[in-house]
Order: C-alpha cells, then sequence, then structure tokens
C-alpha cells in the first residue's frame, strides 16, 4: 500500500505538529503554508491527490465546507476531539474540520485509523 497523504491546512499556518504525527505513523504530511491555510485545503487536496485533508479553525468549519463544497470531499467539522475524527474516518469523511488542535496525536491516530479501514 502506498502512504497515506494527509494535507493540512490551519488558519493561523500551524499543523506542524499533526504532520508529525502523520510522519510518525507512516504517512505523508502536506502542511499549507500561511494564515488562511485552511481555506486552500481542498484545492491542495485536488493537486496532491490526498486521501484526507485536515482543516483547523477557531469554529473546525470553514476551510472544511470550502473542500466539501468545492470539491465534492466528504467532510466533517465542528470537532473537538480525536474521538470525533475518528468516528468521522469511520464514516466515510475524507476531510476533518477541528478547532485549534495542533497536537501530535491527533496525526497518528487519524492516520492509523485510515490505514486499518483501507488496509
Amino acid at each position: 500500500m502506498s502512504k497515506i497523504v494527509v494535507v493540512i491546512g490551519d488558519r493561523l499556518g500551524k499543523g506542524q505538529n499533526v504532520a508529525k504525527g502523520v510522519e510518525a505513523a507512516g504517512g505523508k504530511a502536506i502542511v499549507i503554508p500561511g494564515m488562511g491555510a485552511d481555506m486552500k485545503l481542498g484545492d491542495v487536496m485536488k493537486q496532491e491527490n490526498a486521501d484526507i485533508g485536515i482543516s483547523f479553525c477557531g469554529s473546525g468549519g470553514a476551510g472544511a465546507i470550502m473542500a466539501q463544497t468545492k470539491y465534492g470531499y466528504p467532510c466533517q467539522y465542528g470537532m473537538r476531539s480525536i474521538d470525533e475524527g475518528i468516528t468521522a474516518i469511520r464514516e466515510g469523511k475524507r476531510v476533518l474540520g477541528f478547532g485549534f488542535m495542533d497536537i501530535e496525536e491527533l496525526g497518528r491516530k487519524i492516520t492509523e485509523e485510515y490505514a486499518k479501514i483501507k488496509g
């Protein structure tokens, strides 16, 4: 199986900790640089043929909703916990919208769960 590609867009230009978790789980992380990066999530997912997109902003939804609206990626947004993200992956969502949660464990657990499902 090829590496799971995860694009990360954070409203404040962060996401490096989540990327470390993705890579620790054997995935390839692409962090979109700069402020407002969450709004570019769908574009970069399409360009990189990504498996998963993770968006961070205060509401936990803007970038995820944009990716769904523009490209049709199934999304779940407004999430505040890793468990919510794991449930969304199990339900077939490809874009996950969280409040600000730039933590390594999130990237690792989401990537591991996706790998289990896609086997």
